[in-house]
């Protein structure tokens, strides 16, 4: 009876050995990713940076935090921003940041997330305010710009990187779109009215010079007056109106005034040889010349 008691006390005790041994490995024991770093604090203080890979820490003396090095998706809630001319709107954006400092984002601030959101809200709500809303629409990539710049600033003493902000969607009020559906109307309007004009500018002046080239000869008006006539009646449908020239014209209006002057001197009749009968029509009872 002795020995079994001895030999179960033995295989007990392994037993304990044994399942502590194993506690203390997988508290000890740690392995990081290729995108992890780990910030190690030894009663309470930062001694290394360590990872990727296998970390052997002291159990109940070290403690570790893990950073993930990858690019992280920050959605910025929608702002309520009045314009530097006082059009309010509401503004959503999003944010691209990264660590590039494990031990600084551990270090320098409690919730380098929180904190980075608390930040872009702000700035946003800043930088949007001092532009106005013509600005706000067509040049988002100066505001995208500056917004960057100024949040990498304050976010670097963190160890954060922040490479890109984008502004995702502007709301306009109802009554401010329909302002300025009627303002991008009228200038289409305008440019409709500038664009016709300059048409018929370039076309006038072409016609004049046209008219330059044409002028010194008109059989090349003659021409030109067929070549227009053989293009009309290639359309069966068409009624083709002939032009008079102007010489016709002319020549038609100075025989009508010649017409207007009097009527033409009436002919003399030659006069008659003696003994020649007389030609003229004799009135009704009179006898010709010559009878008695």
């Amino acid at each position: 009876m002795g020995d079994d008691v001895v030999v179960a006390i033995v295989l007990i005790v392994l037993a304990v050995v044994l399942f502590t041994g194993l506690v203390l490995a997988g508290a000890s024991i740690r392995v990081l990713r290729e995108y992890e770093r780990a910030i190690v604090f030894r009663l309470g203080r930062v001694i290394n940076q360590k990872g990727p890979g296998l970390v052997l820490l002291i159990p109940a003396i070290d403690r570790m935090v893990r950073v993930s090095l990858r690019t992280v998706t920050l959605r910025i809630p929608p702002q309520e921003v009045i314009t530097r001319d006082n059009v309010p709107v509401r503004v959503a954006a999003v944010a691209y940041f990264r660590i590039i400092d494990p031990q600084r984002s551990v270090i320098e601030v409690e919730d380098f997330m929180g904190a980075t959101l608390q930040i872009a809200q702000t700035t946003l709500r800043s930088v949007l305010g001092k532009a106005e809303l013509d600005t706000l629409l067509s040049e988002r990539e100066s505001l995208n710009a500056s917004l960057q710049q100024i949040i990498d600033e304050q976010t670097e003493p963190w160890g954060i990187k922040v490479t890109t902000v984008e502004i995702k969607d502007v709301e306009i009020p109802e009554r401010m779109q329909q302002a300025m559906a009627r303002q991008a109307e009228a200038e289409r309007n305008r440019r409709a009215r500038i664009i016709n004009a300059d048409g018929e500018f370039q076309a006038a002046a072409r016609l004049s010079e046209a008219a330059d080239v044409i002028s010194p000869n008109p059989v090349t008006i003659q021409l030109r007056t067929l070549q227009t006539l053989a293009e009309i009646s290639s359309n069966q449908g068409s009624t083709i109106v002939l032009p008079l020239p102007l010489e016709m014209l002319s020549s038609v209006a100075s025989h009508a005034r010649d017409g207007q002057a009097g009527p033409p001197p009436k002919a003399t009749p030659p006069a008659m040889e003696e003994g020649e009968p007389d030609a003229r029509r004799l009135e009704p009872g009179e006898a010709a010349p010559g009878d008695s």
